[in-house]
């Protein structure tokens, strides 16, 4: 029988290391969508006790240790770093999204500058804390973004495309090195 390996959208490249801010692909985690059924958000947060974690409200997350539940959508949450506990799947839909989506993080003195060039929204850390999370267009691409800290973001999107997202993350921190080098 043959043996499966698992493999990052891109296959692990080198971080891309630009105007002291680097540019890595984030390892493989378990990752299950929870969207609770009507009526049942205590029970769901009840489920979620033993991972230190609760259903977050909008542009959010909660967090424990390793072990993440990220805002995504109305009434929709990521579970990252765990698998979904016992008795969960009696009070939310589950569904297994770790092949589906890329991570990738963006972290340094730049990041956010970076970010700034494609990403239509205000993520400053007054208005974008710690902790933030929001589903955005990165460019013409759908992600979740979410501030992991001071100068770092979490970039989740589409494992079909981590490639151009890679690409276009990367002209703009060349961009931003050109502009420094320039000066």
């Amino acid at each position: 029988m043959p043996e499966l390996i698992a493999k990052t959208a891109l296959g692990g490249p080198v971080p891309l290391l630009l105007a002291a801010t680097e540019l890595a692909e984030a390892p493989i985690l378990p990752m299950t969508s929870v969207a609770p059924y009507p009526g049942r958000e205590e029970q769901v947060n009840a489920a979620l006790k033993p991972l230190g974690v609760a259903f977050p409200v909008p542009n959010s997350q909660s967090a424990k240790g390793d072990v993440r539940l990220i805002w995504t959508g109305r009434d929709q949450a990521f579970l990252i770093g765990a698998p979904a506990p016992e008795g969960l799947a009696e009070h939310a839909a589950l569904t297994d999204q770790a092949d589906g989506w890329a991570r990738l993080t963006l972290t340094g003195p730049q990041a956010e500058a970076a970010l700034a060039r494609l990403v239509p929204i205000d993520l400053r850390a007054n208005s974008f804390p710690i902790g933030s999370t929001t589903r955005a267009p990165l460019g013409h691409m759908s992600m979740i973004l979410s501030r992991i800290s001071e100068n770092g973001f979490e970039i989740m999107i589409f494992r079909s495309t981590a490639r151009t997202a890679w690409h276009e993350i990367g002209d703009a921190l060349e961009h931003l090195h050109a502009r420094a080098s320039a000066l």
